[in-house]
């Protein structure tokens, strides 16, 4: 217990709280800007098992934020990497590598056995997929976003309204990382929170950060924080879906080009500009995928179908072709 010391001297952790701390098991979804701050915070406060879930590898130009990995370890997959970092600073931390992409049909494997959920993707498909698993499991989750040197992290699910109850919406438009850029201290102060929310649930102090959003605004320096503890989930959320939730009668609407994507999720997908929505007359009775990359698009399709009375609407954010 030496090594832990000077948190256990706080008396709202202790000898009990460290072993709680000991006993939990997190997801971690996401192992580039964010994960590079969050994991070392989990794995140095003895968090005893972290699954660490990406499928993307160690490149260049990401190295300004994601500080976890070294020019040595370019091309290689990031999560083998964060497990090998990880293992170093503490070996009494139980490290599980997932080198796969989160998909809504892998996470009934991902989620077994686990008390708590961290959002690092910064994917919005993957953010609302979560939150659907995660507060059917009633499993808290912590999600964070960053984009050029502005934020948000909020605690979600859990006994908390999900993440739909405060964003039911995705926004029409959205810049990334990779098309607008990023500030590695922002992205590093959010990763801090998203450590410091989650030890809070797992030690269960109060007042839970399960409930609560704050905003982080590090280009005019302001910080604001609100509560959403009575906020009602929307009625009819549409899903995210990934390829093996497909069924055979779905009538899937691929809404990307023929340049932007040659070939679809399936050879039966029907190719329809978003413009062309509101002219289309939808088959009776089946579920309707909308595709595109980010989700975007098909969430805005699903919403104008949704106002024409269709109900069975499922999105499969696809990514770049």
């Amino acid at each position: 217990m030496e090594r832990y010391q000077r948190q256990t001297m706080l008396p709202e952790i202790g000898p009990q709280g460290q072993q709680r701390l000991h006993a939990a098991r997190v997801l971690v979804v996401g192992a580039g800007g964010l994960g590079a701050t969050l994991l070392p915070q989990l794995a140095g406060a003895g968090v005893g098992y972290l699954r660490v879930c990406d499928d993307d590898h160690v490149a260049l130009h990401n190295l300004h934020r994601q500080t976890l990995f070294t020019e040595q370890q370019v091309g290689q997959p990031k999560v083998t990497c964060a497990q090998q970092a990880l293992r170093q600073r503490n070996s009494a931390v139980q490290i599980d590598a997932v080198r796969l992409a989160v998909g809504a049909s892998r996470l009934p494997t991902l989620l077994l056995d686990i008390d708590l959920v961290i959002d690092a993707a910064d994917n919005f498909a993957v953010t609302y997929s979560l939150s659907d698993s995660c507060y059917r499991a009633r499993i808290p989750l912590i999600s964070a976003s960053v984009l050029g040197r502005q934020g948000y992290v909020g605690g979600f699910c859990g006994g908390a309204p999900s993440y739909r109850a405060v964003f039911p919406a995705l926004p029409r438009v959205a810049a990334n990382c990779n098309t607008a850029g990023v500030m590695g201290p922002a992205v590093a102060t959010l990763g801090g929170m998203q450590a410091q929310m989650a030890l809070s649930v797992l030690l269960g102090l109060a007042p839970s950060p399960l409930g609560c959003v704050i905003n982080c605004d590090f280009v005019n320096w302001h910080f604001n924080a609100f509560r959403f503890d009575a906020a009602e989930e929307p009625g009819q959320a549409v899903p995210f879906i990934d390829a093996p939730l497909l069924r055979a009668d779905d009538c899937v609407v691929e809404l990307r080009s023929e340049t932007e994507a040659p070939v679809s999720v399936t050879e039966s997908a029907i190719r329809l500009m978003p413009h062309l929505i509101d002219a289309w007359q939808p088959p009776p009775a089946r579920r309707i995928v909308l595709v595109c990359a980010s989700g975007m698009r098909a969430a805005q399709a699903a919403s104008a179908l949704a106002q024409r009375g269709c109900t069975q609407l499922a999105i499969l954010a696809a990514g770049r072709a």
